[in-house]
């Protein structure tokens, strides 16, 4: 909500910032409490950082929008976003499908999205991670933010580390496939 005062990029994403660090607080500590009232998360700063968050050379989405053509208007586009959002009235476009070829001859499907879906997915991911995080073991790796399969790989206690070559880790993943991996170095 604009409050009359104008502030830089800098404090409008610590607000972010410590919004979601009392949101995040708040599960940590309560984790066994629902958390019902998240809409005003939310905010036009929150949108920005989604915004922000996207990667600007992407292809139009299915509305045509470009990244840099929302950006030329970007504080009008944000507020009028958030005010769809806030009132019932933002409703997703219907995605696009597209098929990719891959390399064994199959295809593979696409959803291609409008700009604005993007933005308000991420924003809301964004506050749901901050709640969900907290519910994660640390050795957790699957579709969490700045973690991947190649950290699951290696955080694995391995004997003898050889240097990391494709091979090697095709045959280490196999192997622990095989025979699962019962967390015993």
């Amino acid at each position: 909500m604009w409050d009359g005062k104008a502030r830089s990029g800098r404090e409008r994403r610590a607000g972010v910032t410590q919004a979601l660090d009392r949101i995040r607080t708040a599960a940590r500590q309560r984790r066994k409490e629902r958390f019902t009232a998240l809409f005003h998360h939310i905010t036009t700063d929150a949108l920005r950082e989604a915004f922000y968050a996207l990667r600007r050379n992407a292809a139009p989405g299915v509305d045509g929008v470009r990244w840099e053509d929302y950006e030329a208007d970007l504080e009008r586009n944000l507020t009028d976003l958030h005010g769809r959002v806030h009132r019932g009235a933002y409703r997703a476009l219907p995605a696009r499908r597209q098929y990719i070829p891959k390399a064994d001859g199959r295809q593979r499907p696409l959803a291609i999205v409008a700009l604005e879906d993007k933005i308000v997915q991420r924003a809301v991911a964004t506050v749901l991670e901050a709640i969900y995080e907290e519910d994660f073991l640390d050795f957790s790796y699957g579709f969490r933010p700045g973690r991947g399969q190649h950290d699951a790989l290696d955080a694995l206690p391995c004997r003898n580390r050889q240097p990391e070559s494709g091979l090697h880790n095709r045959r280490r993943h196999s192997v622990v496939l095989r025979q699962g991996w019962t967390g015993s170095g």
